[in-house]
């Protein structure tokens, strides 16, 4: 969700943790980390368990493990998510069950370094669709920013090879993962246009629930006539639980409290780290080769994130994949 909700509302949740030196730092140095290793696990682990599953099985733990702490807020605030279900339904797609589906189903054609450096491309997608869709105001740089971004993202798909582009012959994993960040754009705009007044964890614990109860009619038909699920053992629970509560519940607290510490665009730095981790994780632990257009793409992208978001303009950023 995005580092903005309810800024007023987080200060109740840092309690003595906020008092504790360079904890922000350590958190928004691991949030990254976290989001790398959803790719890479997502990319060594999407033969055995689905797509489908993977996103419904992590949003079902998830909300197991934040339903006890959320559900009072939820109660005290329910008159509050009763007039806004509407948005907040539609925001709960484009993140929770949009975007993670996405980018799991990304994983089973595309490389974990692919996915990593497409979806660091957010803040990009955010302003591009801020621009045409709420009239932001696009400075040079941030324009010059975007521009360099997605030529960034074409050398990436297109694997530094131009008759890919021209014989449409990309890597649907790549096309897949344009699409959801895509998705997180839309969200973070709506976000913007659409905030709901509730608490961090309320917020939170209901969106995962909205977005949980719009992927299970497709997770079921999945099953029943397409993947027909997974085996459940030590090798197909362990990555859920990772998904769950690493890139999930404690890279949003982690995000959040930096944000609250340090500030949303200083905050954002971190980001860029992603992609660095996903190459290095991909490469240790799934033998994925980072090639010349993966460097060249990914400088064009962090030199126009870089420029896109130091410019004046506010953005929304992830702190879950």
């Amino acid at each position: 969700m995005s580092s903005e909700i309810n800024g007023e509302s987080q200060g109740e949740n840092q309690g003595t943790l906020a008092r504790i030196p360079g904890l922000a730092y350590i958190g928004l140095v691991l949030t990254p980390l976290f989001w790398a290793g959803n790719a890479v696990v997502a990319r060594g682990t999407v033969d055995s368990i689905p797509p489908l599953s993977m996103s419904f099985w992590r949003w079902v733990i998830a909300l197991a493990i934040l339903l006890p702490f959320g559900l009072p807020g939820m109660w005290r605030h329910r008159h509050t998510i009763r007039q806004r279900f509407g948005s907040m339904l539609a925001l709960a797609t484009f993140s929770v069950a949009a975007f993670n589906s996405l980018l799991y189903f990304a994983a089973t054609t595309t490389t974990a370094t692919n996915i990593a450096l497409i979806n660091a491309t957010i803040p990009i997608f955010v302003a591009l669709l801020a621009w045409v869709l709420l009239g932001d105001r696009t400075r040079p740089l941030q324009a010059l920013g975007i521009a360099l971004a997605i030529i960034g993202i074409v050398i990436v798909v297109a694997r530094g090879e131009l008759s890919v582009l021209t014989s449409l012959q990309a890597q649907p994993g790549d096309l897949i993962m344009v699409a959801a960040v895509f998705s997180w754009g839309l969200f973070s705009v709506l976000l913007r246009r659409q905030a709901v007044p509730l608490p961090a964890l309320t917020f939170l614990t209901t969106q995962i629930l909205l977005g949980t109860l719009v992927i299970l009619p497709f997770y079921l038909a999945d099953l029943m006539f397409f993947s027909g699920g997974f085996e459940l053992s030590r090798g197909t629970a362990l990555p859920l639980l990772y998904f769950a509560i690493f890139p999930g519940i404690l890279a949003y607290a982690f995000w959040n409290h930096g944000v609250y510490r340090i500030g949303p665009a200083r905050a954002a730095i971190f980001m860029y780290l992603t992609p660095v981790f996903a190459s290095i994780l991909a490469t240790v632990f799934l033998d994925e080769s980072l090639g010349l257009p993966h460097v060249v793409g990914g400088l064009l992208i962090l030199a126009g994130l870089l420029l896109a978001t130091q410019t004046g303009r506010r953005a929304h950023y992830r702190p879950q994949s």
